[in-house]
């Protein structure tokens, strides 16, 4: 998956980056090369005959050389830098549009935390691999064989030294790369565990505080953390060897060149400087071993990143849009259910049994039922955040899977059983189902959903502060501004999915007095709790356990079923105020 995902996203559209870099490098190294040559020239025809004129005129050529290596080197840099940096926005690109896409049942299955992590922390770990394959992997096959060939050219009888130097080097590191890549794959994991509990604890805090469960969740977060800590630990041993061990053979072999080096010389067979160009060769090319290692050391992380990406990018949408999708109905602002049942992935027994009735256009419909009934998994069809399992789901007479996505929810205005805001302010809030909404909409948005008082009293008004999830405003203020957001858009059916429960009675019926003016013609759907909130509702249906149990207006379903009667006997007899 590693090198799939290089070869689509790095060396596609990056390829003249990339050449680039491998023109400069090439060009870097073999200058770097020739450095050591001129100083062995330098030392054997110069300093030892005492010949001034020849090290001041080599001397030029090996500063000139070094500024033609130091340009390449930094241009080659900042040409690999940029493809990686590009090849990193691009992943990061792509796995945000696949979530995008994602229905409900892909986002529950990877989960918040673990997107989060391979959206972030896996695409910076792949492209960290990106930028030191772009320079310093290129640079370290060519400094090896550029390396020994150059060795070979100062002295063949010591070159047994790099034979043997070489091999050990390489498989002492390889032994303990493949110890580290299993731990890389714990390591992702665990993150993905830290940022699970960590968000739980920040999302819940006000419910850690209530049941002061403080010490319970700060052990919970210390285990993950010591698992991650552990595990992080035992690779770093890993790594921590590496170094010691490179070190190890390069000062050995150093040392074996100058021990038998030293007798050659004192031969008359080897000059000194041809010694000493051989043992700054014989440091290059483990160096360039050293570091092809530091790059081997983080692709065993990045190959293991870049599967997880490849599970996201990999997976489609169990919500496929239609291959030759319609963008029209036969009617307006109407939905019908048509013998629905939904299944969840991995359920024993349906969540929903043959639903079948109709919202029509300028009317109020409404859906009620004991907790557990399927209400919400009901309405999720409507909008495609689910695809029914059997029968159909119509809009405007087009089933939902046949209708151009953009079509379908440009006609659906959904505020959701938990009301979510966005940071900014309450207008980006508003304007979220209509940018180009003007002032004087908002604020009769605002008055509809009975929100105008509470923004008139913020001294910024409609640009107001709103936190991430609103969490700066009240649960009643949240439904209400999610409500005023879904009137913005002006859409042709509005789905309610119990919008109206943290809210109070009197403010409820003020609410629903002025969305009946606001929604007329419109195709209204509601999710409710409370009789008091759907009693007005021009068609109520009762669910239970998944099964359409009862159909009708208030008065048809208290004389005609009992599933009903008890919901309204049980809310009067809490005192459940029914005018």
């Amino acid at each position: 998956m590693l090198i799939k995902l290089l070869r689509e996203r790095l060396l596609a559209p990056y390829g003249r980056l990339l050449l680039g870099v491998l023109a400069l490098q090439l060009v870097g190294t073999l200058a770097s090369l020739y450095l050591p040559s001129l100083n062995a020239a330098i030392i054997d025809q110069g300093v030892v005959r005492g010949d001034t004129a020849f090290i001041w005129r080599t001397g030029k050529i090996m500063l000139a050389v070094s500024v033609v290596q130091i340009v390449c080197a930094a241009a080659a840099t900042y040409l690999g830098a940029r493809a990686a940096m590009g090849f990193g926005r691009d992943v990061r690109g792509a796995v945000f549009d696949r979530v995008l896409s994602f229905s409900a049942r892909e986002l529950n299955h990877f989960g918040a935390p673990s997107l989060i992590t391979r959206t972030t922390n896996d695409v910076q770990q792949v492209q960290l691999l990106a930028l030191l394959s772009s320079t310093v992997f290129v640079a370290a096959p060519i400094t090896m064989v550029g390396g020994v060939v150059m060795a070979l050219r100062e002295d063949v009888v010591l070159s047994w030294l790099i034979i043997v130097a070489v091999p050990v080097l390489v498989i002492s590191i390889g032994l303990l790369i493949w110890r580290m890549r299993p731990l890389f794959r714990v390591v992702q994991t665990r993150i993905d565990t830290v940022n699970r509990v960590l968000r739980e604890q920040i999302t819940g805090i006000r419910v850690v505080r209530a049941f002061v469960r403080e010490p319970f969740e700060a052990d919970r977060f210390g285990r993950a953390n010591a698992e991650l800590t552990a595990t992080q630990t035992s690779v770093g041993r890993y790594q921590a060897a590496m170094f010691p061990i490179v070190m190890l053979v390069l000062n050995l072999s150093s040392v074996a060149v100058l021990w038998f080096g030293a007798r050659r010389i004192d031969a008359g067979e080897m000059q000194i400087g041809a010694l000493t160009a051989f043992l700054t060769y014989l440091v290059q090319i483990l160096m360039s071993v050293l570091m092809a290692t530091f790059l081997l050391m983080i692709a065993p992380r990045a190959a293991v990143c870049a599967e997880r990406i490849g599970e996201v990018l990999g997976t489609d949408s169990s919500v496929v849009p239609p291959t030759d999708g319609v963008t029209s109905g036969q009617t307006v602002a109407e939905v019908r259910f048509d013998h629905v049942g939904f299944t969840y992935p991995g359920a024993d027994s349906p969540v929903l049994h043959d639903v079948t009735f109709t919202a029509r256009p300028g009317q109020t419909t409404a859906i009620i039922g004991s907790t557990g009934s399927g209400k919400t998994t009901l309405v999720s069809l409507v909008p495609r955040l689910f695809d029914a399992t059997t029968g159909a789901v119509e809009v405007d007479g087009v089933d939902v899977r046949r209708l151009e996505p953009e079509a379908l929810w440009s006609r659906i205005g959904l505020v959701p059983q938990r009301a979510f805001l966005f940071s900014g302010t309450v207008a980006s809030n508003l304007r979220y189902g209509n940018p180009d909404a003007t002032d004087d909409e908002l604020w009769q948005a605002l008055r509809t959903a009975q929100a105008e008082d509470f923004v008139r009293a913020m001294p910024e008004g409609l640009e107001g502060p709103i936190a991430q999830g609103g969490t700066n405003v009240s649960g009643g203020q949240r439904q209400r501004l999610a409500i005023a957001r879904a009137l913005v858009k002006r859409p042709e059916v509005y789905v309610f999915d119990d919008a109206f429960s943290a809210l109070d009675v009197a403010t409820d019926a003020r609410l629903r007095a002025a969305l009946a003016r606001e929604t007329a013609g419109a195709c209204v759907i509601i999710v409710g709790q409370r009789v008091a909130t759907i009693r007005e509702a021009d068609l109520i249906v009762v669910l239970e356990d998944g099964r359409v149990v009862g159909q009708g207006t208030h008065e048809e379903l208290l004389a005609g079923c009992p599933t009903y009667a008890e919901i309204v006997d049980s809310q009067r007899s809490a005192q459940e105020v029914l005018a």
